[in-house]
């Protein structure tokens, strides 16, 4: 199969999920595009949209309508072209509402597997559960005559260990969105040992129509977003605990997700990561990758506790934060969770009495205003030469954790989880849209 034929029959799987749903998006506009195509008028395109349940499929559908409808405004120029043997389309939005149409033909929702038995394609985005991967892959497998690919948005995951334990020699690779995929430009691609070549070079193809940056990790558990974001969460708890000696947990929590967030200038602390991503993937990456780092102790007991207790953080249906390790109202940190007390402590209790912990700092150099300055390498020696000149406790605290992050980012590559140093802060710098690589030498 050439690249269109590959596209003509595709099935995700979890396409109501978050990631899930963005993918579906993503692949739909391209089979949209090749299906308009003169070439291809009487060919058919078809994508099943699997999931589970009928409201989520229902809802990802009203999602997809909403997005498309997004994406043809901002190409109302190609779209006259492909339009262009249709004089009944003359206005904007009537060449708008077909190209909508014409998208959401081509998906079709079902909640039975059996839809993928037909598929020559499978994005897979289901939970991050190796058995249930491994099941759900090797029943496809067995019942799918055309030799599926499959393209798995695992995140800790070893692919080889997923084909060896379908049987699906070689067709499979990983292909880690970040999220959200339709936004975010980055894609970490993972081969398994035996990935064919064929399907590798679909897969560059693939990410490149999208317009992704493509970064190649080994197939090393966590590959290298999670490699470094798991290990970042284990040094900030680390933190906690040794701030813990002279002050209250709570207190601790809020500092390191302080320095986390406005000292080291990311988009945000640590600990609002791990509620954004969900402290139960978190704490289920950190157990993937533990089973499979024999030199390393990755486990965490913060956050299987935090799970006992019920505190998982994630996002609601509309995007909105749900309270994690922090609470949040109208978008803003207003307390910590107490695993004692088993409640939140509001940050205005604390507030004063971590200022005047940290001590003076330099000016905070927002986030917003140092991503995008052109004159931003000059802007980052200056702020960190007077965090290392600086003697307060706030400033110890961002040297060591900016110093932590560099030691993970070389760890990563001293492993071969990937193949340099540029590539790490790829992924950090374009997956977690951090201001710096954390391999820089303004820290030392």
């Amino acid at each position: 199969m050439n690249y269109e034929e590959r596209l003509r029959n595709v099935s995700v799987l979890g396409a109501a999920g978050k990631m899930g749903s963005g993918i579906l998006l993503l692949t739909a506009v391209e089979m949209a595009d090749l299906s308009l195509k003169p070439e291809n008028k009487e060919k058919s395109f078809v994508l099943h949209a699997i999931d589970v349940s009928h409201e989520a499929l229902s809802g990802v559908m009203k999602y997809l309508r909403s997005q498309v409808l997004k994406i043809a405004e901002k190409k109302i120029v190609a779209l006259r072209a492909f339009y262009q043997d249709h004089p009944d389309l003359i206005e904007n939005s009537e060449i708008i509402d077909q190209y909508i149409f014409d998208v959401l033909a081509i998906v079709r929702p079902t909640t039975r597997l059996e839809a993928a038995y037909e598929s020559g394609l499978v994005f897979e985005a289901i939970r991050e559960d190796p058995e249930l991967k491994v099941k759900i892959f090797s029943q496809i497998n067995k019942n799918n005559d055309n030799l599926p690919w499959f393209f798995t948005n695992t995140s800790s995951i070893p692919i080889t260990e997923l084909d060896e334990k379908t049987g699906l020699e070689g067709r499979i690779i990983g292909f880690h969105f970040y999220n959200p995929p339709a936004i975010q430009k980055l894609v970490e691609l993972i081969k398994a040992k035996n990935t064919q070549k064929e399907l590798e070079e679909f897969a560059l193809a693939y990410a490149k129509n999208l317009r992704k940056v493509v970064v190649p990790s080994n197939d090393i558990a966590g590959f290298i977003g999670n490699g470094h974001f798991m290990r970042d969460i284990l040094y900030a708890i680390s933190q906690v605990d040794v701030l813990q000696k002279e002050t209250s947990f709570v207190e601790a929590v809020y500092v390191i997700n302080k320095i986390s967030h406005e000292y080291m200038i990311r988009p945000m602390g640590i600990f609002q990561l791990i509620d954004y991503v969900g402290v139960d993937v978190c704490s289920y990456i950190l157990s993937v990758m533990n089973s499979h780092l024999e030199n390393e102790d990755l486990s965490c007991p913060l956050l299987q506790k935090y799970l006992e207790l019920g505190v998982k953080g994630g996002q609601y249906a509309d995007g909105s934060q749900k309270d994690g390790v922090l609470k949040y109202e109208k978008g803003r940190i207003t307390g910590v969770y107490d695993p004692g007390k088993k409640e939140y402590v509001t940050i205005p209790s604390i507030e004063e009495k971590v200022t005047k912990m940290l001590g003076a700092m330099p000016a905070v150099l927002p986030w917003k205003s140092v991503v995008g300055n052109p004159e931003k390498e000059e802007v980052l020696r200056s702020y960190f030469k007077e965090i290392k000149d600086s003697a307060s406790t706030g400033a110890k605290l961002t040297l060591s954790y900016a110093l932590k992050s560099r030691e993970i980012g070389l760890h990563l590559v001293n492993t071969k989880v990937a193949q340099n140093e540029k590539d790490v802060n790829t992924v950090l710098l374009t997956g977690f849209y951090h201001a710096y690589g954390p391999v820089n030498d303004y820290v030392l």
